[in-house]
């Protein structure tokens, strides 16, 4: 492992700026092999101006988490942090998939989460790169849709290569565009031994050339990185 993207999320309104903080000094310690995203509790006082302090900060993205944090993608909220992102040239991390849905998120996943929604984020916005992990999960084939149709979207692989949801809709990577795919292991938050997607990959029909794509290189491009770690 080279290089380790950090992700984090505010579960309400008045934390993210000392978890941007938590984080700068992380990456700082660990000098190129901790890539850390930001993170703002969507709605709350100043937030475009939270997420503009992380970035003059060093950080490299941002990660927002709608069952967590009850944000509709598509409400008025939503747009100082979009244009922050897409002015700063900064990715996003979206879980707006609407697996996995618990009785312990305080909105309905399937309510406030659905590729149609993303895709008018889209459209607006074309220059700014999204990511939704878990390939989109429990809406596999829209999102394998939208990554044909926008060149800005990207989905990642974590949990969803286990055969810890259902998988009765299940679409193989081969058959997917591997440019817009990243490896995502959400370690340490998973219940299964954490290579378990990476055998699943080293096993699976894929290349040489598409192993590297998805394990990295897919990376490179969302993150915008061009040089090697220290």
């Amino acid at each position: 492992v080279s290089r380790v993207v950090a992700l984090q999320y505010a579960h309400k309104p008045g934390i993210a700026r000392s978890l941007n903080q938590y984080m700068r000094d992380t990456c700082q310690v660990f000098q190129g092999r901790v890539l850390g995203m930001a993170t703002v509790f969507p709605g709350e006082k100043e937030g475009g101006k939270i997420l503009q302090q992380a970035f003059d900060s060093g950080l490299c993205g941002v990660k927002l988490h709608a069952h967590v944090q009850c944000f509709d993608m598509n409400h008025a909220d939503m747009t100082s942090l979009y244009e922050v992102c897409a002015r700063e040239n900064k990715p996003m991390i979206l879980h707006v998939g609407q697996e996995p849905k618990s009785d312990h998120y305080l909105c309905d996943p399937y309510e406030i989460c659905r590729a149609e929604k993303l895709e008018t984020v889209l459209k607006a916005f074309p220059t700014l790169k999204i990511c939704v992990p878990h390939l989109g999960f429990d809406e596999i084939h829209p999102y394998r849709a939208l990554i044909e149709k926008y060149d800005n979207l990207w989905l990642d692989t974590a949990m969803v290569l286990t055969d810890y949801f259902p998988q009765g809709n299940r679409v193989g990577l081969e058959t997917y565009r591997l440019d817009r795919i990243m490896y995502g292991s959400d370690f340490p938050n998973i219940p299964y031994a954490w290579d378990r997607e990476l055998l699943w990959l080293q096993n699976s029909s894929l290349s040489q050339g598409d192993l590297e794509q998805v394990l990295y290189k897919s990376a490179e491009t969302f993150l915008d990185i061009v040089d090697s770690p220290n």
